[in-house]
């Protein structure tokens, strides 16, 4: 095993990953349009499908080469039939990037918005949709990485359920690390990104959705070619491939770090998550920092930080100190209030966090003296 240096990445992925995973990349150059890795591919679909307990005589996945944004890209564009609308609950920076991909496709939409600062108000919602009878999409974002806000899907599929749409929800950033049952839970289509939950390395995307769905999307209009979901959908059951050109060591990776998920379980993991979460929270309160959001709604995974009441503080000043020792904060990403963040993701520990607040408060000596 090589050597490699460890880095604590507080920022919302890519996240800290494991040297197994890293090293998973290390194998024979293959030609992926062998039979060997179709196989390979093959095995990873149905092992996401375990991720989230989608029954796989009704869901697939389908895998895409992108960041985490492509599979909002590919399910706004893909399942909304003609002459139909999409109502985009709308609370972050997250649903706002549906919107705007709503934009850029000319799709009708309904951007209901909410206070970054709260969970969507449910009979606001409901009213929309009674409203809207045109309506055939609800969309709304798991986990608004922006803030840090959990918003309650399994009720929001409900209420789409109820009056006949199907229900969408981006779980970039809340997938393989919060518990998702796609039943219970109302969901007909999720996402996410391999180097987030499950802590494999960018470049490969997936969704995750109703099988029947998928193939009644042939007949909706096609508004991309690239990022089509039932194009894809039908080359991998008909070869078992990608359309184009898969990321193949990403793919090894994901592969191991999918073994290494279902290794540590998933109560475990979310577990772990929370911990590392709550030891971010007890550094805060130790420094005297307040936070954006209301605790009882955070997701535990990201704590939305205000910056420091102090004409002396440089976010970008404290990042460099802490980045320089090995762990690294994020900008934030409400508009109306200047925030940092950190996150619980990855391959973290409690005692990381505890490092890493020796580390902070160093940055903060140095910044406000």
């Amino acid at each position: 095993m090589v050597n490699i240096k460890r880095n604590v990445l507080l920022n919302p992925g890519p996240a800290t990953t494991t040297d197994s995973v890293k090293m998973a990349q290390v194998v024979p150059d293959i030609c992926p349009r062998e039979k060997e890795f179709a196989k390979l591919m093959k095995g990873l679909r149905s092992d996401l499908l375990k991720v989230v307990h989608a029954p796989e005589d009704e869901y697939t996945s389908v895998l895409f080469c992108g960041s985490g944004t492509i599979n909002i890209d590919v399910c706004i564009n893909s399942l909304v039939p003609a002459d139909k609308k999409i109502l985009i609950v709308n609370n972050g920076a997250y649903n706002t990037r549906a919107v705007e991909i709503c934009k850029m496709y000319h799709i009708p939409h309904i951007d209901l918005k909410f206070s970054v600062y709260e969970r969507p108000d449910l009979a606001v919602v409901e009213t929309a949709m009674n409203e809207n009878p045109d309506v055939a999409v609800v969309y709304c974002c798991h986990h608004e990485t922006g803030t840090g806000i959990l918003n309650p899907i399994r009720e929001i599929g409900e209420i789409a359920h109820r009056y006949g749409a199907i229900f969408i929800s981006d779980t970039t950033s809340s997938l393989g690390m919060i518990p998702l049952d796609v039943v219970k839970d109302n969901v007909d289509f999720c996402m996410a990104s391999a180097q987030k939950g499950l802590q494999a390395m960018s470049g490969l995307s997936f969704v995750i959705g109703r099988t029947d769905l998928i193939k009644a999307s042939k007949d909706y209009p096609t508004r991309s070619y690239y990022c089509n979901l039932y194009m894809q959908y039908e080359c991998f059951e008909k070869t078992g491939e990608m359309h184009f050109t898969p990321p193949v060591q990403t793919i090894y990776a994901t592969l191991q770090a999918l073994k290494e998920y279902f290794e540590e379980g998933e109560e475990a993991k979310f577990a772990r998550h929370r911990a590392v979460y709550e030891t971010i929270h007890e550094g805060l309160d130790r420094l005297g920092l307040e936070t954006a959001i209301d605790r009882g709604i955070e997701s535990g995974l990201v704590v939305s930080v205000k910056y420091p009441d102090d004409p002396r503080w440089d976010f970008e000043k404290v990042h460099d100190y802490c980045y320089e020792r090995g762990f690294t904060i994020y900008p934030g990403k409400i508009s109306t209030t200047d925030t940092f963040r950190l996150c619980a993701l990855g391959k973290i520990y409690p005692e990381d966090i505890n490092d890493f607040f020796k580390v902070f408060e160093e940055a903060l000596n140095v910044c406000l003296s």
